[in-house]
């Protein structure tokens, strides 16, 4: 005999970012339509020819809100994981909890990239005694994990999943699972990047992923847009807290919205392009929704994965046809890269968030630059805050990466 399913749900959240150094700050910038692109001043931009020159980094720096010791032995996607994940904490009330019940579920697309790029440049140019003794411990992709799980005194297991640019929303995925089946009451979930280098953004530049929109950063990420040509790469790092709902109760906590689980599949199509057919991210979105004891008719709310790239916006819209059929045309739908640009590994967590707050708030957040629409892509796309309406709502949030990983979450109104 089988118990009946926990009910998990969302009770902090942070969050820093290209629009905020909060996840309040970032809501609020979203709402109000702003870009978090801007041009890249390094002076490695000259120095390598780099030939895309703009990018969306974190509005605030870690060194001002980290201490001094923790910005220097912590890559810089540790260093957003550890800002995030203690502003979600607080923000949960910084519950008293057995720190045997207490987890962390982390995720990266890239890790420590900073990190091993430097050491290697040290190692070349100073010899290896000049290579820091905390490298690898600060360029490993459970860094960020083990960051949050010594700060807050989570033993309940730091896990670490690495899915490209599903990562955070995996992440998030499997804390629901990881407390259904008992393995702690209360979870940190979410992801992190830090990947504003010369080396990755010559790479995707290569590859013809990137926008080229160096006149004009703050236009540049359009999703939908029929000028649409490629994402914008941006940095932070986005922690939700979850728990089960009488851990919650018990403690007297504030619920923001109610995780109803997730699903994970694979494209086995090609390591960098979407199966352009979307079946398997489609199958994504269907058990996700259908796990949670939902029909697609339920959703009121998409938040789409929406890079801006071409072929991966109409590849999307073919699954979200598949799945929804033309009822697909009037479900509000949400692409808030266009204002964050693609945070990676990370992207996925901040778009939890966004999805969280768009039920607790009943407010879908605008997707800003889309001027002409893609007939292609025939899309209800909220371009200006819209009130989602009363009553029970459902929600999910997409993110697709490369080497075809999908994962989808469900959310709904507590």
């Amino acid at each position: 005999m089988t118990s009946s399913p926990k009910r998990i749900v969302v009770t902090g959240i942070g969050a820093t970012t290209p629009l905020g150094g909060t996840a309040r700050d970032t809501w609020n910038a979203l709402l109000a339509g702003e870009s978090g692109a801007s041009p890249l001043l390094q002076d490695w931009v000259a120095k390598w020819d780099i030939p895309i020159t703009f990018a969306a980094q974190a509005r605030v720096a870690s060194s001002e809100v980290l201490e001094r010791i923790e910005t220097k032995r912590l890559d810089p996607s540790s260093q957003f994981a550890l800002t995030a994940a203690r502003e979600a904490w607080a923000d949960a009330g910084s519950p008293d909890v057995v720190p045997e019940r207490f987890g962390v579920d982390w995720a990266t697309g890239i890790g420590g990239v900073w990190t091993l790029l430097d050491a290697w440049d040290t190692l070349r140019e100073r010899g290896p005694r000049r290579v820091l003794p905390m490298t690898v411990p600060m360029l490993m992709p459970n860094g960020p994990a083990a960051a949050i799980e010594m700060s807050l005194g989570a033993r309940a297991g730091a896990r670490t999943v690495v899915s490209a640019c599903a990562s955070s929303t995996e992440s998030i995925a499997n804390a629901y699972e990881h407390l259904q089946s008992g393995l702690a009451d209360i979870i940190i979930a979410g992801g992190s990047e830090a990947a504003i280098h010369p080396l990755p953004i010559a790479s995707f530049a290569a590859m013809q992923a990137l926008s080229k929109r160096n006149d004009d950063p703050a236009t540049a990420s359009r999703p939908y847009d029929i000028s649409r040509d490629g994402f914008v790469l941006g940095e932070g790092g986005a922690a939700v807290v979850l728990e089960t709902e009488e851990h919650a109760l018990a403690r007297g906590a504030r619920i923001y919205a109610e995780l109803l689980g997730g699903a994970v599949t694979s494209d086995a199509y090609h390591i960098t392009a979407p199966d352009p057919e979307g079946s398997a991210a489609a199958r994504a979105m269907i058990d996700a929704v259908t796990r949670a004891g939902h029909t697609m008719s339920d959703v009121a709310h998409i938040n789409a994965h929406a890079t801006s790239t071409p072929v991966g916006d109409i590849a999307e819209y073919k699954a979200l046809y598949r799945v929804f059929g033309e009822a697909v045309h009037g479900i509000p739908v949400s692409a808030t890269k266009a204002s964050t640009g693609h945070l990676l590994g990370g992207a996925g967590g901040i778009e939890a968030i966004f999805t969280i707050l768009a039920l607790h708030e009943r407010t879908a957040p605008p997707t800003i630059n889309l001027t002409e629409q893609d007939p292609e892509i025939p899309l209800d796309v909220v371009t200006s805050p819209r009130d989602l309406g009363k009553g029970d709502l459902l929600a999910i949030s997409n993110s697709f990466g490369f080497g075809g990983h999908n994962a989808v979450i469900a959310f709904r109104t507590y």
